[in-house]
């Protein structure tokens, strides 16, 4: 990844007109940008790493991220993340709302996803709203399914409607 000539290569020789501060090429002094510019780091923002609710774990009421959640016990709520992972022996009990959500394990309620994903282990019981959805052999499903562009908005509900009579039409030919 990183080669010990790029390590040191940020120090070179201060030329007449550039803003050195003489700390070392580690310390805290010399990352920070000179010019005071939000955004003018160099240095990416790590992405987080998922939050797990162990298997032991049992929870009563909402959750709610911008990040990545894996459940492996049980959610007695609603819960929205970025990308949701069901795991094989975890069970939700309420609405999901995620960019991605990959069920391996029992949901019980309203599924909103971008991207669902119900693999062969998945059971679930209530309707999906969805964007894109992918159904392996073997998954458990009782409700509707229904195609939306914006899945996570309630409200688009009547818009999504004329899209989908509009797919039938094809078929009586």
């Amino acid at each position: 990844m990183f080669s010990k000539s790029k390590i040191n290569d940020p120090a070179p020789k201060p030329t007449s007109g550039s803003q050195t501060s003489g700390a070392p090429a580690g310390s805290p002094t010399a990352k920070a940008p000179a010019s005071g510019v939000p955004g003018a780091s160099a240095t990416p923002k790590p992405k987080p790493a998922p939050s797990i609710l162990s298997s032991d774990l049992v929870i009563k009421g909402n959750l709610k991220t911008t990040g990545d959640l894996q459940i492996e016990g049980m959610v007695d709520g609603d819960i929205r993340a970025h990308l949701l992972t069901v795991g094989e022996g975890a069970t939700v009990k309420g609405e999901i709302a995620a960019d991605d959500v990959v069920v391996n394990g029992r949901i019980i309620g309203r599924v909103r996803g971008l991207k669902v994903r119900l693999t062969s282990s998945a059971r679930v019981e209530g309707d999906i709203i969805h964007k894109t959805i992918a159904i392996e052999s073997g998954a458990h499903f009782e409700g509707s399914v229904q195609r939306q562009d914006d899945p996570l908005n309630p409200g688009t509900k009547t818009a999504a409607r004329p899209v989908q009579k509009a797919a039938p039409a094809p078929a009586g030919k």
